[in-house]
């Protein structure tokens, strides 16, 4: 072997080593650096009054023609829109959330006993709004009104908070403590010393607006509610290190 060939050996050779000796130094790197940790959670809960009603009022009519059943739909609706401004319900809390038109078919049954669409014989026209009612008091009052003005299918009435936020401040303080308690209490039973925070995370849980009842197509007397508590609640988890 001639002394190009000899050289061109020890140049393949030569990387091979620096790139397991590299390999090996990062692995070791890694093995002092990594230290022992202690993960933990948290939880913690506050149950606030609601402060907010959402309604759903939906009108429903029919007639031989949409026409007719569009204009009788409209002006019952405009009476409710109408009576819940004398309420004090301002505008910006009035939406419409649905509105369609159906046909209304002849249905029969045949000798199979399946049954058959046949011809359309009148239109329903439903128009569904959402309300937000700010002032609970009147709550009661607003819905026996709505009912008579036109409301004549069933809605759904839940309890919210317009701003939860000091709720959740609290939820996530008592969850923190909580975290670190059951921390101290582990390291302490183990004999080993809590240190820094490595890593935090949160979850929180807002409450669903929960139906609390459904509206009957009938005048009564004013209805009472019974609004309970809306319950927040916060999870954390947690990572210190531990200290020998």
């Amino acid at each position: 072997m001639n002394s190009i060939s000899r050289f061109a050996c020890v140049a393949l050779v030569a990387p091979s080593v620096l790139v397991g000796a590299s390999s090996s130094a990062v692995l070791a790197q890694d093995n002092q650096t990594r230290e022992p940790q202690i993960n933990v959670s948290g939880e913690g809960e506050v149950a606030i009054k609601p402060d907010i009603a959402i309604l759903s009022l939906t009108v429903l009519r029919e007639a031989e023609t949409a026409e007719a059943a569009l204009t009788a739909n409209s002006a019952a609706m405009r009476n409710v829109v109408g009576a819940l401004r004398e309420q004090g319900v301002e505008e910006r809390d009035i939406q419409t959330s649905q509105f369609q038109i159906f046909p209304r078919y002849n249905r029969t049954e045949n000798k199979d006993g399946q049954t058959e669409t046949g011809e359309i014989v009148g239109y329903e026209v439903s128009n569904a709004l959402t309300v937000r009612v700010r002032d609970l008091p009147k709550l009661g009052a607003l819905l026996d009104q709505s009912v008579k003005l036109g409301v004549n299918k069933g809605g759904q009435i839940s309890f919210s908070n317009d701003n939860p936020e000091a709720a959740l401040t609290e939820a996530r303080k008592k969850a923190v403590a909580e975290a670190l308690a059951k921390a101290k209490t582990l390291t302490e039973a183990a004999n080993v010393k809590l240190g820094r925070i490595i890593e935090m995370s949160e979850n929180s849980v807002r409450p669903m607006a929960q139906p609390m009842m459904r509206m009957a197509a009938k005048e009564a007397d004013s209805v009472p509610f019974a609004t309970g508590e809306n319950t927040y609640s916060v999870t954390v988890n947690v990572t210190f290190s531990l200290q020998q």
